[in-house]
C-alpha cells in the first residue's frame, strides 16, 4: 500500500499500517533498552564477582589473625588475656567495620586500643597498688614518652591504616563502579532515539526487506547518537578503572594486606611480650612521673603466674592467592576501560546485525544500497552534525552527569587510599543528593567520618566541596572576600544608575 500514512519510516509503498509502525516503534524501543541492561549486566556481573573475590578474601584474613589470637593468647599469656578478652574483639571488630565503611577513624580506633590495653595490663601487672582512673589517666599520658609496647603500636599504626584505606578504598571502587554502570544502563531512550532506532531495525520489514541488515555505519551514527551521553562517562570512567588497577598494586605491593592484616595477632603478642619483659623499668619510670600509689588492701593477684610467650605464633601466608586475585582484577579492569565508546560498536554487530561496512546492499534508512555519511564521533558534542538523531547537545542528560560526579568521586578516594590518605566517604553523596541522587553513595558502602583530635590526622577530601571537621568559622571567613565584592559591585552600579 501507499505510505502516506507512515510517521517514522520512508513514505513509499509499504507493508505497513499506521498501527504496525506504532507497535514497531514499541517493540524496538523496549528491545535496544532490553540490549544495553543487558550488556550493563555483563559489567556489572564483572565488577561484582571482583569486589566479592577481594571482600571474601579480605574478610577471611581478618577472621584467621583473630582465630590465630584466641588460640593462642590463652596459653600464652594466662590472665593477661583472659581477663581483657574484650579489647582484643572490640578491637577487630572495629576494624571490620571501618573496612565496611562505617564512621569509625581508624587511627583513634588503633590508638584506643593500646590505651585501654596498657590500662588493663598495667593494674594486672601491678596488683599490689591500688591505681585509681586519675592514675591510669597519668599513666596514659606519659605512655608515649616510655613506649611501654615498644614500637609496634606507631609502626602497626602506619601499616594498618595504610593497607585497611587501600582495602576498603579498592572494595568499593568496585561497587561504585558497577552501580554507576546500572543506574546509566537504566536510563531511557528519547522520542528521537525512538524513532531513529525503529528507522534502523523495523523499517526493512515495512519495506519488505526483512532479511535485508542495517549498514554498519548507519548502525553506529543511530546508536551513537542515542548513547551520546554514555559515551561523555569515558574518560572518568577510564580513571576509575586505572586508579583501581593503581591501588591493587599497593594492596599487593607496598601496603601488603596479606603480610600487614595477617599478623595483627603476631604484632599485639610482640608488644604485650615487650611490656612484660621491661615491666619494672616502666613502672619506675611512670611512678616517677605520677608519683607511688597507695599500696592494695586486696594482696597479690595470681597474673605473677607468668606465661611468657612460649607458643610460636605463625601467619599462614596468602600471598599467591592475592597475587592471582590482582592479576585477575587488573586484567578485567583494562578489558573494561573502554566499554562507554565502543558499546555502540558492539551493539551494532553483535545485537543489530549490522552488515559489513562495505556492504552496498545493506538497509540505509531509506533503501538496500550503501550508506555514505560519515561516522560521527563519540560523546554529546560531536553528535551537533549527526544525520540520524536529533541530539540536543545543549541539554545532556542530568542523571548520567550526576554519574560522572560519582566516578569522580571514587576516583578522588582512590587516588588518596595511593598514598595512604583516609578520605570522607560520605560528603561525597552529601554533595550528590543535591543534584537528585540522594541513593547514589549506598549505607552499606559510606558511612560518616567521626569529628577527629587536632593530634589526629585528618582524611583528605580535595574533590569534595564540603569537609566535615572544620567549623564554622573557616566556612565564614572564605565567604567573606566574595561578599565583600559583591557589595562593592551593588554599590557601584547604584553609583552609576544615579550618575545618569
Amino acid at each position: 500500500i501507499l505510505g502516506e500514512h507512515l510517521r517514522i519510516c520512508p513514505q513509499g509503498y509499504t507493508c505497513c499500517t499506521s498501527e504496525m509502525e506504532e507497535n514497531f516503534a514499541n517493540k524496538s524501543r523496549s528491545e535496544f533498552e532490553a540490549m544495553m541492561k543487558e550488556a550493563g549486566r555483563s559489567v556489572q556481573t564483572t565488577l561484582t564477582a571482583q569486589h566479592r573475590s577481594f571482600d571474601s578474601y579480605f574478610q577471611d584474613l581478618l577472621n584467621k589473625s583473630e582465630k590465630a589470637l584466641y588460640d593462642a593468647f590463652p596459653s600464652m599469656y594466662g590472665e593477661l588475656y583472659t581477663q581483657n578478652m574484650k579489647v582484643f574483639k572490640d578491637l577487630y571488630s572495629e576494624l571490620r567495620r571501618y573496612y565496611r565503611g562505617s564512621n569509625i577513624n581508624l587511627e583513634e580506633a588503633l590508638n584506643e586500643f593500646w590505651t585501654r590495653l596498657l590500662e588493663r595490663l598495667f593494674k594486672l601487672m601491678n596488683p599490689q597498688y591500688h591505681i585509681t582512673d586519675e592514675y591510669l589517666d597519668c599513666m596514659v599520658k606519659h605512655a608515649e614518652q616510655h613506649k611501654p609496647f615498644g614500637e609496634v603500636p606507631r609502626d602497626l599504626k602506619v601499616k594498618a591504616t595504610r593497607a585497611f584505606i587501600a582495602a576498603r578504598s579498592y572494595a568499593q571502587g568496585f561497587l561504585v563502579g558497577s552501580d554507576v554502570v546500572r543506574k546509566v544502563s537504566q536510563v531511557s531512550l528519547s522520542h528521537e532515539c525512538t524513532r531513529a532506532i525503529m528507522k534502523l531495525m523495523y523499517c526493512p520489514h515495512c519495506r519488505g526487506m526483512s532479511s535485508v541488515k542495517p549498514c554498519n555505519n548507519y548502525c553506529l551514527n543511530v546508536v551513537k547518537g542515542c548513547l551520546a551521553n554514555q559515551a561523555d562517562l569515558n574518560t572518568e570512567w577510564k580513571y576509575l578503572m586505572d586508579s583501581l588497577v593503581v591501588v591493587a598494586d599497593r594492596i599487593d605491593g607496598p601496603y601488603n594486606v596479606d603480610t600487614v592484616i595477617g599478623t595483627i595477632h603476631m604484632r599485639i603478642a610482640e608488644a604485650i611480650s615487650n611490656l612484660q619483659e621491661n615491666k619494672d623499668s616502666i613502672t619506675a619510670k611512670v611512678f616517677q612521673g605520677c608519683g607511688n600509689p597507695k599500696i592494695s588492701t586486696k594482696g597479690s593477684s595470681s597474673e605473677d603466674k607468668k606465661r611468657r610467650g612460649k607458643v610460636a605464633l605463625e601467619a599462614k601466608s596468602s600471598a599467591q592467592a592475592l597475587e592471582m586475585l590482582v592479576l585477575d582484577a587488573k586484567g578485567n579492569l583494562t578489558a573494561l576501560k573502554t566499554y562507554w565508546i565502543t558499546l555502540p560498536g558492539s551493539l551494532c554487530s553483535k545485537k543489530v546485525m549490522a552488515s559489513s561496512a562495505a556492504d552496498n546492499k545493506c538497509w540505509n534508512g531509506m533503501t538496500k544500497g550503501s550508506y555514505l555519511p560519515e561516522v560521527m564521533g563519540d560523546g554529546l558534542a560531536n553528535q551537533i552534525n549527526n544525520p540520524e538523531v536529533e541530539v540536543d547537545i545543549t541539554k545532556p542528560d542530568m542523571t548520567i552527569r550526576q554519574q560522572i560526579m560519582q566516578l569522580k568521586i571514587m576516583t578522588n578516594r582512590l587516588g588518596n587510599a595511593n598514598i595512604g590518605n583516609d578520605v570522607d566517604f560520605q560528603d561525597a553523596s552529601d554533595d550528590m543528593s543535591g543534584s537528585g541522587s540522594g541513593d547514589s553513595c549506598p549505607d552499606d558502602v559510606c558511612g560518616k567520618r567521626l569529628s577527629k583530635s587536632p593530634s589526629t590526622r585528618q582524611p583528605e577530601t580535595h574533590a569534595i566541596p564540603k569537609q566535615s571537621g572544620h567549623g564554622i568559622n573557616g566556612a565564614s571567613s572564605r565567604s567573606l572576600p566574595s561578599a565583600f565584592l559583591l557589595l562593592l559591585s551593588v554599590a557601584f552600579i547604584a553609583a552609576q544608575h544615579l550618575w545618569r
